[in-house]
């Protein structure tokens, strides 16, 4: 594979793993916005939220077998068009009901692109690279953290909250052109492939029964929803709690990205010494440390806003480093069935991480304290399932941290 071709993946790939996340951080700073036009609370339209993050978990379990069946660029396509139609409907909305219907369907048409950009990485690179290019799409995918909120707050400010919906639109539909015309198909139909039922749930079972699966997916995805919790409290922790301003708050949530991506890059540099299965348990060891401080912290009452700012921008380093690791792990078993692992992989990650932002929105909405708490407990959790899942794997298969990408 030349460098021109391998950049050129990495873009594409980047961009759909960048839609969903893109789509939930721009219209963050909107939401005292939103709440005011519809007539509604923020806990109310942090619910839209919520079913964004559903919408991707149980969109993801029907795109698996999909794209397993009939190749990665059909389900894909059809899912752009999907994501494109729902964020033109959110143009006209009139309650907040409609906005949490429609942000779930822009959801299940967005995950299509979540999903099979993951199962394309495992089909066009090496098994030895998985965890390098999943740190590159983090990279590509830290524009959303960075970018999203703050044009979203001036955007807002200028033009509406509708406005970032129109902006969505549009970007689906250059995504959608991208990929109808450049991206490669990288996996062929199977025929064969049935999508009966039963078929499927024991291929999904299958899959759920690898020990490697199973232990780093659970743990990454538990100590993802910290990320989910962060994403679903902060618009309140600064704008509510600290009275940042929309903008504000989108500067904010831009430098805490610079961590998460900073941190996945540091991490490909790290895989040059270190085994993704080395790092995984310092970096969970480390992120539970500092949950577990931010939380006493919080309880004592011991917090501003620049302490919060760099307990957050602490914890979100260490996901830079768990995130690609915990995925590459999890997807090194499966060739045939990457479609399928890819969408458990994902349904979990997006589950447990809308059960965390739901979490988030039912506690006191004047306190950072649930925030924080969900987020320590996640540190924690993922390191336990970490710590008694891998007694399970009898012969695990990893990548090979010494082989760097074969460019020309």
């Amino acid at each position: 594979m030349t460098t021109k071709r391998y950049v050129f993946l990495i873009l594409i790939l980047g961009s759909l793993s960048a839609l969903g996340p893109f789509s939930i951080d721009m219209y963050l700073p909107g939401f005292l916005a939103i709440a005011k036009d519809l007539h509604t609370t923020v806990a109310s339209v942090s619910l839209s939220l919520s079913s964004f993050f559903i919408g991707i978990s149980a969109g993801q379990l029907l795109y698996g077998p999909l794209l397993d069946r009939f190749g990665r660029k059909k389900p894909l396509c059809l899912g752009l068009i999907l994501y494109v139609v729902a964020s033109a409907g959110c143009l006209f909305i009139h309650s907040v009901d409609m906005l949490i219907a429609l942000r779930f369907v822009q959801a299940i048409g967005s995950c299509a692109a979540a999903v099979a950009a993951v199962a394309m990485v495992r089909d066009l690179f090496p098994i030895e690279d998985n965890a390098k290019v999943f740190s590159l799409l983090l990279l590509v995918l830290g524009a959303s953290p960075m970018i999203a909120p703050t044009v979203g707050g001036y955007v807002i400010a200028a033009y509406g909250w509708q406005a970032v919906f129109l902006i969505l639109m549009v970007l689906g539909a250059l995504i959608l052109l991208a990929t109808f015309f450049w991206l490669p198909e990288s996996y062929q139909s199977d025929p064969s492939y049935s999508l009966k039922p039963k078929p499927i749930l024991t291929r999904f079972w299958s899959v759920l029964r690898e020990p490697q699966f199973y232990t780093y997916a659970l743990a990454g995805a538990v100590t993802f929803s910290g990320l989910f919790a962060y994403v679903a409290g902060s618009a309140q922790v600064f704008m509510g709690i600290y009275k940042v301003s929309g903008q504000g708050y989108g500067w904010i949530f831009a430098f805490l990205s610079v961590g998460f991506i900073g941190s996945s890059q540091l991490n490909s540099i790290a895989l040059r010494y270190y085994r993704s299965e080395q790092i995984v348990p310092v970096a969970l060891l480390s992120q539970s440390v500092i949950g577990l401080a931010f939380l006493i912290s919080a309880l004592l009452g011991l917090l501003g806003l620049f302490s919060t700012i760099a307990f957050l921008f602490a914890f979100l380093c260490c996901l830079g480093f768990t995130n690609p690791n915990t995925s590459a792990l999890s997807l090194a078993p499966f060739a045939n069935n990457a479609g399928s692992a890819s969408a458990l992989m994902g349904a979990l990650q997006m589950g447990i991480g809308a059960l965390a932002s739901v979490a988030v929105s039912l506690f006191d909405a004047q306190s950072a304290v649930p925030m924080i708490s969900i987020m320590a407990v996640a540190a924690t959790g993922a390191l336990l399932i970490l710590l008694i899942g891998r007694r399970m794997i009898v012969r695990p298969v990893v990548e090979d941290s010494q082989t760097a990408p074969v460019l020309h």
